[in-house]
């Protein structure tokens, strides 16, 4: 097993629970999420041969990704179409640039099976569980007096933040004004934002995205200050999906989401995450990868090992039904929306209770079987599946995440904090 659970060390498990979680609640508020408990006040242990081998597929599928996404950056429209990418967007994807890492923060998910690692997805655009990986998990491990498997890693966020910043300086951006916002309201997309925004340190403010708007006078975005002023936004950092910004209007119906993207095409705006960070946000382009793969054109000897080691096959079209359990996932899905999981001959076994991503077009992945795990909660003991969530960060491996959910990983999935051995 990859990892070794551990209980909330003797006593109760709600004392140590409020022990852990209220002294940090101005900065971690969604322990518990709508009445429900979400971050767990237990642990578990993982090993340093594992916590290695985690690291090398983060930073060899990061490689992969650059590369592939490159070449979708030069590809055509009907190959951006078939890939799911909004027409608003295809301007601003098409972007040259020669920055070392396709995204500022992105995450891939994982799933330790009997073959090793298998990488089940890749959140390169708008990634959360940021402030448990970076920071709840720190204060987990140091209340059980356990060693952090995440020690050091919050510097990652500055230098990242910082160095792309400093990429659009050279390039000849204005980035006098940086903004971060998210398009919640809600504690975790809000705290997220902030943490991130903190951690950075960059001199930007916060800002609700209801508050930014285009100044038509002077071509740029804006943002609305609290004593009712505006300043122009030269760089924004957005926890928002950019394949739903693309199609955001105002109240009164102007596009504000395409003008956007046509100001970064203008190169009057830059983004944090960049428009490379939404190329690779698609599942379709995994599909890409594997079929690329298979067709043995393209990637070296090196790359098709990462591959085949760390990728699952997954296509545009159904080819398991009547073969092989497998998986349908939405393009631009994320936390398990719309995820479906079915038996080889078809016969759907569980599926995504939610109401979102269900009309985007799909793909089909092989299922594997991720490995079980019992868990202390609040509730008692916890049997559910682990899923390791590992960011890349500027280019490099970086915090890794633990998540427990029965079948389908979702947002209210048990926050797993994890020590090292």
């Amino acid at each position: 097993m990859i990892v070794t659970t551990h209980p909330a060390v003797v006593g109760d498990y709600h004392y140590h629970r409020k022990r852990i979680y209220e002294p940090i609640r101005d900065t971690f508020s969604w322990d518990i999420w709508n009445g429900q408990e979400y971050a767990l006040a237990s642990f578990a242990v993982i090993d340093q041969t594992w916590k290695t081998e985690i690291e090398l597929a983060t930073k060899l599928l990061g490689n992969i990704f650059v590369r592939v996404a490159e070449v979708v950056r030069l590809g055509s429209e009907e190959l951006w179409r078939e890939l799911g990418y909004p027409p608003e967007t295809w301007r601003a994807i098409s972007l040259s640039t020669d920055y070392k890492a396709i995204t500022t923060i992105g995450r891939f998910d994982f799933a330790y099976t009997s073959d090793g690692l298998k990488m089940l997805e890749f959140n390169s655009d708008t990634p959360t569980s940021i402030v448990e990986a970076f920071y709840v998990n720190e204060e987990v491990c140091r209340y059980y007096q356990v060693e952090n498997m995440n020690d050091g890693t919050t510097s990652d966020i500055k230098k990242a933040f910082t160095d792309i910043v400093d990429y659009y300086r050279q390039k000849g951006h204005a980035t006098k004004n940086i903004v971060f916002c998210c398009d919640s309201a809600d504690d975790e997309d809000q705290g997220t934002t902030k943490y991130l925004l903190k951690q950075s340190g960059l001199s930007g403010i916060y800002s609700p995205i209801l508050h930014l708007a285009y100044d038509p006078n002077t071509e740029c975005l804006v943002t609305r200050l609290a004593d009712g002023e505006y300043r122009q936004v030269d760089v924004l950092y957005r926890l928002h999906a950019l394949e739903m910004m693309a199609k955001d209007r105002t109240t009164k119906g102007f596009p504000i989401g395409s003008k956007l993207l046509e100001l970064v095409a203008k190169k009057r705006l830059t983004m944090i995450n960049p428009p490379s960070g939404f190329i690779a946000q698609t599942k379709a382009l995994q599909a890409l990868i594997w079929n690329l793969y298979e067709s043995n054109i393209f990637f070296s000897a090196e790359e098709r090992e990462v591959i085949s080691t760390y990728c699952l096959p997954t296509y545009l079209e159904n080819q398991f039904r009547g073969e092989i359990p497998y998986v349908k996932k939405p393009f631009f899905g994320r936390e398990g929306g719309a995820v479906s999981i079915y038996d080889a001959d078809g016969t759907l076994e569980t599926a995504d209770i939610e109401k979102y991503y269900w009309d985007q077009p799909m793909v089909y992945q092989t299922k594997v079987e991720l490995p079980a795990i019992t868990v202390e909660t609040s509730n008692g003991l916890y049997t559910g599946k682990l899923l390791l969530g590992s960011f890349l960060v500027g280019g490099k491996p970086s915090a890794v995440i633990g998540r427990v959910d029965k079948g389908i990983t979702h947002d209210m999935s048990y926050f797993l904090p994890l020590a090292l051995k």
